[in-house]
């Protein structure tokens, strides 16, 4: 699947990958983020529980975090998968909400 999104060129909500199958979404997160199925599915139910029901604003909020992350040099060069460390993740997502207005990606 050709590359459709990225941060840099896009706004979020007009993300081609953000109506895909959850297989599909994991996969295009994977190969984008280096980010495993578990980790994926953790900040997904993060942001549910944080209170962002609707799925494409999820998604968003997902894609917006991963590329925050990235920005943060969490996978560096030679690993498979991004690190957070014993905690991180939810420290991570955190400071994310922190640095973003709550409702910056909803739609």
């Amino acid at each position: 699947m050709q590359e459709l999104y990225s941060a840099a060129r896009a706004p979020f909500k007009d993300s081609a990958f953000l109506n895909l199958p959850n297989t599909r979404f994991y996969e295009w997160c994977h190969k984008q983020y280096g980010l495993n199925r578990g980790v994926l599915n953790t900040i997904d139910n993060w942001f549910y529980d944080y209170g962002i029901i609707n799925v494409i604003s999820r998604r968003i909020y997902m894609l917006a975090f991963l590329d925050y992350v990235r920005e943060a040099g969490l996978r560096s060069n030679g690993q498979k998968f991004v690190k957070f460390g014993h905690g991180g993740l939810s420290e991570k997502l955190k400071e994310f909400l922190k640095l973003h207005d709550a409702h910056a990606y909803s739609i």
